[in-house]
């Protein structure tokens, strides 16, 4: 079991899916191939049919308070408009288009992500916690404390933000020192149930193994990423996407894999899980969305 022993019912979804399967896979913002838009619904279920066990998302509020799923900063490529949806009301959000996907795709709005997918699908909220004070009192609405994993930088204000909470979300904090890590340790009212390390290169400190013994140690997970982003900073030491993809995966997702990590990042899950597959032995989560009559029948029943 992964967490504290006090958080244990709140963590039941995602320790029963660490025990199915490891590493979980999380989908960077959903799977956006295709004329598929990245950060929608449709992404995230793109994502979670092509073998995700979990789905990362970005978080924007409207200036009158209305939640989006977006990357703030890439209103340019998404819209061919220089605007930052973090200025605009949610009228104006609404009625914007994305360029490059089908059916004249609108922007989705968190609270119908929290309706279509309420149930088993774990979510890894990422770029949120500036909204803390508002976001999660309206998580709290939805009843699924156990499927949304945050995440934020280790920094005093956020930590404390989840203190004061009531409801304790599992929490995955990036951490970019050893520093970070000491400092997330331990906290009993926090609901740490693991650390995203972020390391540059393999003689970064947070690259060493020891690290990700000590963590499982502690009862906690590794989450590291495979993940190429635009600004070419390598994530976890240059083992990514692009190396898995384009060259060997056993120099990417495999030494990952034999690092440790019981998460990875990904842009491409499909391939993952068949890599997956082959070097472990794990079928992929298989996602079957339920009609919403059953969906709502089997949350009501």
């Amino acid at each position: 079991m992964f967490g504290q022993m006090q958080y244990r019912n709140v963590n039941a979804l995602f320790n029963a899916h660490l025990a199915q399967r490891t590493p979980l896979i999380a989908a960077h913002r959903g799977t956006g191939l295709g004329n598929v838009q990245e950060n929608t619904a449709d992404a995230v279920e793109a994502a979670l049919r092509q073998g995700a066990d979990m789905v990362e998302f970005d978080v924007v509020r409207s200036v009158d308070g209305v939640f989006f799923l977006l990357h703030d900063g890439y209103e340019r490529h998404a819209f061919d408009l220089d605007v930052d949806l973090r200025t605009l009301r949610a009228e104006e959000i609404r009625a914007l288009r994305y360029r490059w996907t089908r059916h004249d795709a609108p922007v989705t709005e968190l609270g119908a992500v929290f309706e279509r997918f309420r149930g088993e699908v774990l979510f890894n909220v990422d770029r949120s916690w500036w909204y803390w004070d508002d976001l999660l009192p309206f998580a709290d609405r939805y009843d699924m404390a156990g499927q949304l994993v945050l995440k934020s930088p280790v920094e005093a204000v956020w930590l404390e933000k989840l203190r004061r909470h009531p409801v304790k979300y599992p929490f995955i904090p990036m951490a970019r020192s050893l520093a970070d890590v000491d400092a997330v340790l331990g906290d009993p009212d926090v609901n740490l149930v693991g650390v995203e390390l972020l390391a540059i290169g393999e003689d970064d400190a947070l690259a060493r193994p020891s690290v990700v013994r000590d963590l499982h140690g502690a009862g906690l997970v590794c989450l590291l990423n495979a993940l190429n982003l635009a600004n070419g900073v390598p994530l976890f030491a240059g083992h990514d996407d692009h190396t898995s993809v384009f060259g060997d995966p056993d120099d990417g997702w495999g030494w990952l894999m034999e690092h440790g990590a019981d998460i990875i990042q990904t842009d491409w899950p499909d391939l993952l899980a068949r890599y997956r597959q082959q070097v472990r032995g794990t079928l992929p989560r298989q996602y079957h969305r339920r009609s919403e009559p059953a969906a709502r029948a089997r949350r009501t029943g």
